[in-house]
């Protein structure tokens, strides 16, 4: 492996540039997101995604495979560049970073493109606000065996530094698909895709639903839940039961809860 050019100023141009990369405008301008962490930059190569520059500080390691993980990057085509721990730290969006940050490309999928069974698992969430949420339900859905993730009407970028924090990677392994609410519907419908959507306002219990077969469980937002479109349209209605005051449960939350009940129907 060469030897990697080294940046100490924080005025450096590409310093300035990474830091302007925690904002949405940037990326999209520039077609590319940051992904920091070694799990994370480790998935992403797993899954042959051509990071583009990965920007590293050996005073921040806190291990001992993060230059195996470097050697890996660069036969893989990145560009390789050493931050003192300063410049990292500036360039970094981690409270306690790990002495990883890359530069990868963003991909825009439809829902064409989707690859599906006879059964598809599907979920859909419409415009989660929150990027630890999103990641979050990225990571549930991974841990279901969810066939993909559709995002509709989305209020955060899919390519949230922290969309890809929280899902320490996943992001990089479920297939991913950024949708209009309406044409997802009419997507599902001519696929034969059943939708369950989950609310509190109805007396069918999630556990008492039948969510086998072709199915897309379908999540709202943290603050307003499902839309009017959805709750009319979707083919059931479910609820998870509330027994204390709360009258309902962090949206990452209820996905797991509501996902791995269809698993557990699916799996018998």
């Amino acid at each position: 492996m060469d030897s990697p050019e080294k940046i100490t100023s924080l005025q450096n141009p590409r310093v300035k540039q990474l830091v302007k990369l925690r904002d949405r405008r940037p990326r999209d301008e520039a077609g590319v997101f940051l992904v920091e962490g070694y799990r994370q930059i480790r998935r992403a190569l797993e899954k042959d995604v051509k990071l583009q520059e990965v920007y590293f500080s050996r005073d921040w390691f806190l291990g001992e495979n993060e230059d195996a993980l470097l050697a890996q990057a660069a036969a893989a085509g990145a560009t390789l560049c050493e931050l003192s721990k300063e410049a990292f730290a500036k360039v970094a969006y981690r409270e306690r970073p790990d002495g990883l940050l890359a530069v990868a490309p963003q991909w825009h999928h439809g829902l064409n493109d989707l690859a599906l069974g006879d059964a598809p698992f599907l979920l859909v969430v419409e415009a989660i606000e929150k990027p630890g949420n999103l990641g979050t339900i990225l990571r549930s859905a991974d841990a279901a065996g969810c066939d993909a993730v559709i995002v509709c009407d989305p209020v955060t970028d899919i390519f949230n530094p922290n969309v890809v924090r929280a899902s320490t990677g996943v992001l990089f392994s479920v297939p991913l698909v950024v949708a209009e609410s309406r044409e997802v519907y009419a997507w599902l419908k001519q696929k034969g895709i059943r939708t369950a959507a989950t609310t509190p306002h109805t007396d069918n219990l999630y556990t008492q639903t039948d969510l086998t077969g072709p199915l897309a469980v379908v999540m709202g937002s943290e603050q307003y839940g499902l839309s009017e479109f959805w709750m009319k349209e979707s083919d059931v209605l479910v609820r998870i039961p509330m027994a204390g005051q709360a009258d309902s449960l962090n949206v990452a939350m209820a996905t797991i809860i509501t996902l791995f009940e269809a698993v557990r129907q699916r799996g018998a």
